[in-house]
């Protein structure tokens, strides 16, 4: 959905951007910044700096090949780092384009999120921009169904973050003894993910000790927060932004908010 939008108005918001710095955090691939250069004349892209700011040093490298090859002229500068930590924004006259997509914001809890927003909004400058694409709330049933799909792909997600567990501490969790479940949580607006114990377990800590797990217990293992229009407006007034524009799919499950510093 978020591709579908910027596919359908990349030439509306570079058209009233004129950026010379374009940074994408968490960069990752360079499919959906590519959505927007592609709105973009020759003489643009020359005019143009690419600042993909990622933890990843292969993604950076990658993404950059693909597009020096295709965009002819576009300077690229990779920032090597974790945006939440360590993020300075380019110290040049021209103009800023921030892009954060993904719905990335919505895994952070309510008071990071407000503080690296601002964070953010601080670094800007008078007449920089931030594209920020949210996942917004929607029907009970479509938000608990997209996280409990049939083809197990949220589940071997969920469950691989006990893998992580065990490579990080050393400890001997067993996925298959833990099944995925997923909820909507209405009052803190947000998706909840946990395992559950299928049975009493005693899981090594890799020290020695032992940790008990009783049947049913829940391991919450992650949040998904979703937004509505008001979160948007509230955005706005915390950072001193203002709200150019909000682009929207069909349903308006997806949106792409438009802020102006």
């Amino acid at each position: 959905m978020e591709k579908d939008i910027l596919l359908k108005e990349a030439s509306n918001i570079i058209a009233e951007n004129k950026a010379a710095n374009v940074i994408e955090l968490g960069s990752g691939d360079c499919s959906k910044i590519s959505l927007l250069f592609d709105a973009l004349s020759p003489e643009q892209i020359e005019k143009t700096q690419y600042v993909p700011v990622d933890v990843s040093r292969s993604a950076i490298e990658k993404s950059a090949r693909i597009l020096q090859d295709k965009y002819n002229g576009l300077k690229i500068h990779g920032i090597l780092a974790d945006f939440l930590k360590h993020l300075r924004l380019p110290s040049t006259d021209g103009t800023n384009l921030v892009c954060f997509f993904g719905s990335t914001l919505g895994n952070f809890e309510p008071d990071v999120a407000r503080r690296f927003l601002l964070n953010i909004a601080e670094m800007m400058k008078p007449g920089d921009h931030m594209l920020l694409g949210l996942d917004m709330i929607k029907d009970k049933e479509v938000l608990e169904k997209a996280y409990n799909d049939e083809a197990g792909v949220t589940e071997l997600f969920n469950k691989n973050i006990l893998n992580v567990v065990n490579d990080t501490v050393g400890t001997d969790f067993n996925s298959k003894d833990f099944e995925h479940h997923s909820f909507f949580n209405e009052e803190h607006q947000r998706i909840e993910m946990h395992l559950k114990a299928l049975q009493p377990l005693e899981v090594s800590r890799g020290n020695g000790e032992c940790l008990k797990i009783k049947e049913g217990e829940m391991i919450h293992t992650e949040n998904s927060h979703k937004f509505s229009e008001d979160d948007i407006m509230e955005m706005a007034v915390l950072t001193g932004f203002r709200v150019k524009e909000v682009f929207s799919d069909s349903r308006k499950w997806f949106s792409m908010v438009h802020f102006v510093k």
